[in-house]
């Protein structure tokens, strides 16, 4: 029988048996093992495998809120421009020049008409079009008869739009996005509707934080999807919410996955309160939902706020953390009388987060152990975590 493949590179890293070890039933399956969390040659496989050919979120669009705000982003090595465009389009292009591949951008910024490479001042109009070329025909002469300009355009990146986040496509090989994402769009549809999609506004005051961990960016996906650390890493949470008023989400059975809180109290100072979904029911005004939308997205929905939480691999064991929040409506999200509330809001999910790196650094120094062999799933407690590894390794083989 011939060999996968797909499996060829994988196995000069690992025993690929370790691999199909996480398929295995909960009870008896191990998790992914040491070397996808340590190895920087299996991360490459994984940037080309998951990150490449996944609907991977690279930020919100809010970020470039108007035409020509542009910034850069790096993708485990692969440079990016995320990029509005005239008629307000976001566009994610690859950030390299089309004339001797040099850097286009390298900090964030806001441009008129052009794009301008820095080496020999190629340049492209906001829909990455090559629209100058200087002196490329010799001194002054910046037209050739042997050079066609449309043929060294930027190479634009698949992407899609969804509630303010950006998902990319790299090597245009991953199902629609529409298909992609609606088995949670399904799922939310008794919580909220495409209007209370569009009803969501990003605070720009207190809408933002990052934080940087020193692991794998696995290890944050994975602590997103359970509620069994509850009592020891968050004991001020666990005292609103604790386990027992969380239940598990699974979806496919791959693709996302993570918990829901049937204990949920709005934030309140005095008898105001955040706007609220207009279609969200009264009996879950106390749920709120947190899935991970796989690769690398993890996402908060309340019914009163909305919150984006997306990871930045740095490398095989750093990782940077992104939170972007959404309220209804323009006086909740920017509005003065609530501005309080907001900073309150942001705090108290900073704190949170915040507390989760402790574990998540915990197990990136306990994957140094040669004893360790994947580890063991709670068959009751860890079923969305152990969906997350059967999710990748179902990537790697």
């Amino acid at each position: 029988m011939s060999k996968n493949p797909k499996n060829l590179d994988l196995s000069e890293v690992l025993d690929i048996k370790k691999i199909e070890a996480v398929n295995k039933p909960i009870e008896k399956a191990h998790g992914l093992p040491n070397e996808c969390y340590t190895s920087e040659k299996y991360m490459m496989i994984e940037r080309e495998r998951v990150f490449q050919d996944k609907w991977t979120v690279i930020g919100i669009g809010s970020s470039v809120p108007n035409p020509g705000d542009a910034l850069p982003y790096n993708l485990l090595g692969i440079p990016l421009i995320i990029l509005r465009d005239k008629e307000r389009k976001i566009r994610v292009f690859h950030n390299v020049c089309s004339h001797r591949g040099h850097k286009l951008l390298d900090k964030p910024c806001s441009l008129k008409n052009l794009l301008r490479c820095p080496y020999h001042s190629w340049s492209y109009d906001l829909e990455g079009k090559l629209v100058a070329t200087p002196h490329i025909g010799g001194l002054n002469i910046h037209e050739s008869e042997k050079f066609e300009k449309s043929k060294s355009n930027l190479k634009e990146v698949r992407s899609k739009i969804w509630m303010d986040i950006i998902f990319i496509n790299i090597n245009n090989n991953e199902i629609e996005f529409d298909e992609y994402v609606r088995p949670l769009e399904d799922r939310w549809l008794k919580f909220i509707s495409k209007d209370d999609q569009n009803s969501l506004i990003y605070s720009r005051d207190y809408g933002y934080f990052n934080l940087d961990v020193k692991s794998n960016w696995k290890f944050a996906i994975e602590n997103y999807c359970e509620s069994y650390h509850l009592p020891w890493i968050h004991p001020e949470l666990n005292k609103v919410s604790n386990i027992s008023d969380h239940y598990h989400i699974q979806g496919l059975p791959n693709r996302y996955a993570g918990q829901g809180s049937n204990k949920y109290e709005q934030p309140l100072k005095g008898n105001k309160s955040f706007a609220n979904f207009s279609n969200w029911p009264k009996e879950f005004s106390k749920n709120s939902e947190y899935i991970a939308l796989f690769p690398n997205v993890m996402i908060g929905l309340h019914i009163d706020h909305f919150y984006v939480f997306w990871l930045e691999p740095i490398s095989v064991n750093e990782t940077k953390e992104h939170l972007a929040m959404y309220y209804v409506g323009e006086e909740s999200a920017n509005g003065k009388e609530f501005e309080n509330m907001r900073k309150e809001n942001s705090r108290f999910w900073k704190g949170v987060m915040s507390e989760d790196i402790k574990a998540i650094e915990g197990m990136q120094e306990g994957r140094s152990s040669p004893s360790y062999n994947g580890g063991n799933f709670s068959p009751i407690m860890d079923n969305p975590t152990h969906q997350f590894h059967k999710w990748v390794a179902g990537n790697l083989i």
